[in-house]
């Protein structure tokens, strides 16, 4: 099965169908947040650390960085922020740009494997990123789309991912380090979205034997109750082939999701990470009891 494997300067995270599902953290990223895009562009990075250290605390095993902020200078303000979150947390990066000269930017001062968010398969873009990630050694997000826009057919996507992937190995970008983002609908509007979805992350996993992504948030935009929807999605989604997401691991019915797939999935070794996480402490009364009992037996071996 093919693997991803992506590093910091201190620890290594490998994306894959044989491994835990890989949550990346989505939180450092300005857009539609007014206040973090006005101290960042102020050189105020406390909610960006504070981000960071909550993410990890919570369970994300990479960090998506973002410096989206219009006018603003881009490719500094997200030298800044790689190098800041990598002296605040241990986890790999996904350094996340639409400008080419900011990724440039973040990657010249990353330290490890960083994945690089994103290229797509417009021809432009295929020539400005892939090259880059070629000379840092990385790995990419490839999203499914191109000059003709966003499909909704599934089979057209997947055509997209199958260029990409194409593109990257004449740059001599291994599949392996081409991470497929399907591209998820908002089941709100379109009503086979999830089933559509399923039925390419299949043909991603089966046929191309690619890693993949998302924008997992999307699924379930315009909806009440979305964090019961995603809770919904994400195992399925799992289950038929997804192997990481770009999503908000403070939310407790997300993790809770994710944790049981890998325990469905075969990912848990033991169910060792389920019981750490959900096993209930022990009472006073249990605890004094378990002394008891051990006192009890050293006695009578005395």
């Amino acid at each position: 099965m093919t693997s991803t494997v992506v590093s910091s300067d201190r620890k290594q995270v490998v994306i894959g169908f044989d491994h835990r599902f890989v949550m990346i953290g989505e939180r450092i990223n300005p857009t539609g947040r007014k206040l973090l895009a006005e101290e960042m562009s102020r050189g105020d990075y406390s909610r960006v650390v504070a981000d960071a250290l909550a993410q990890v605390a919570a369970g994300a095993q990479m960090l998506d960085v973002n410096a989206g902020i219009p006018l603003a200078d881009e490719p500094a303000i997200l030298a800044d922020c790689v190098r800041l979150v990598q002296d605040t947390v241990d986890v790999p990066l996904s350094i996340d740009s639409s400008v080419v000269a900011a990724l440039e930017s973040g990657l010249a001062v990353y330290k490890g494997k960083p994945l690089v968010n994103s290229v797509t398969g417009e021809e432009e873009r295929l020539e400005a990123v892939l090259p880059l990630v070629k000379k840092y050694s990385g790995a990419v997000v490839a999203i499914s789309n191109d000059e003709t826009g966003v499909s909704e057919d599934p089979d057209i996507r997947f055509a997209v991912a199958k260029k990409i992937v194409e593109r990257a190995a004449d740059h001599g970008i291994p599949r392996e380090d081409v991470v497929v983002d399907p591209l998820v609908m908002p089941v709100g509007a379109i009503n086979a979205a999830g089933r559509g979805l399923i039925y390419l992350l299949r043909r991603l996993r089966e046929e191309l034997k690619v890693n993949t992504t998302c924008g997992a948030s999307n699924f379930s935009f315009g909806l009440p109750n979305r964090r019961g929807l995603n809770a919904a999605f994400l195992p399925m989604m799992i289950g038929a082939g997804m192997t990481s997401a770009i999503m908000n691991p403070l939310h407790a019915e997300d993790i809770q999701a994710i944790l049981g797939a890998d325990v469905v999935m075969g990912n848990d070794p033991n169910c060792g990470r389920w019981i750490r996480k959900y096993r209930e402490p022990a009472g006073e009364g249990a605890e004094a009891g378990a002394r008891g009992r051990r006192e009890g037996r050293r006695r009578a071996m005395a």
